[in-house]
């Protein structure tokens, strides 16, 4: 229909917006979201790594009774003013573990700037002497401490060459380790000739050869009926090393 049919003009085609000009909207607000997020990234970490709000003021030893919280500290090796997030928690805590008084050590980071150090202490099981003094020695075979008094409440280890590579100390040890309360507080001296050779001495004054260190269910079961009847408790010695017969003295 023409402009003489209708009376007006034909309505103009719009051009097409160019393809760039539709787009440059978006992209700008692609642009501005990724510079807030970099200046978000940029304030977190300088509040972590740069600024004095989040650093180590204060360090808290728990667990340590054998080793004194100060040695603690120093072993660790945690400087005051040290952002939190620079420490290194599990080279702090190799260096604490190298205390012989500590079995394992946890560093616990609590905000804003408190470092926990974490300590468990390894356990004396038993005490030997050497060269004038008495060490106590736990269940690796470990020397915890040493000093010229024997420490009460602890069996005597009685061995050639007490310590941790030593396969006639890890046996005696494990032995007197497996024990349950009612036998093992009772027992005065734990002696080995060899690995399978663990000899103990109760506070009775009965011994009892044990064998190796295998089996220790059966030979605990053999000794509680042993001890349950007179005549048992008045045996001398009693061999458990083949738990399959009992030989008593």
């Amino acid at each position: 229909m023409t402009e003489s049919q209708t009376g007006r003009p034909p309505l103009a085609e719009e051009e097409p917006e160019p393809a760039e000009r539709r787009g440059r909207p978006g992209r700008w607000k692609v642009l501005v979201a990724g510079l807030l997020v970099v200046a978000a990234l940029a304030a977190v970490t300088w509040v972590l790594l740069g600024s004095r709000l989040l650093v180590v003021r204060h360090v808290e030893v728990t667990g340590a009774e054998l080793a004194a919280p100060e040695r603690v500290v120093a072993a660790a090796g945690i400087s005051l003013g040290r952002p939190m997030a620079r420490l290194a928690t599990g080279e702090i805590a190799e260096r604490v573990e190298r205390l012989r008084e500590v079995e394992s050590a946890e560093i616990e980071r609590h905000w804003p700037g408190t470092v926990r150090i974490a300590v468990r202490e390894r356990v004396p099981v038993a005490a030997f002497e050497r060269g004038g003094r008495h060490h106590s020695i736990d269940r690796h075979g470990v020397v915890v401490a040493d000093g010229e008094a024997r420490p009460s409440g602890l069996p005597t280890l009685a061995v050639a060459t007490p310590g941790p590579s030593d396969r006639t100390t890890l046996a005696a040890l494990a032995v007197l380790s497996g024990l349950p309360e009612r036998i093992g507080k009772n027992v005065r001296e734990v002696g080995a000739t060899g690995p399978e050779a663990v000899t103990l001495r109760m506070a009775s004054g009965q011994t009892v050869v044990w064998g190796a260190a295998e089996r220790a269910g059966e030979k605990i079961r053999l000794l509680d009926a042993l001890w349950r009847t007179a005549a048992g408790r008045a045996v001398h010695t009693a061999d458990v090393s083949a738990p399959e017969v009992l030989k008593t003295q």
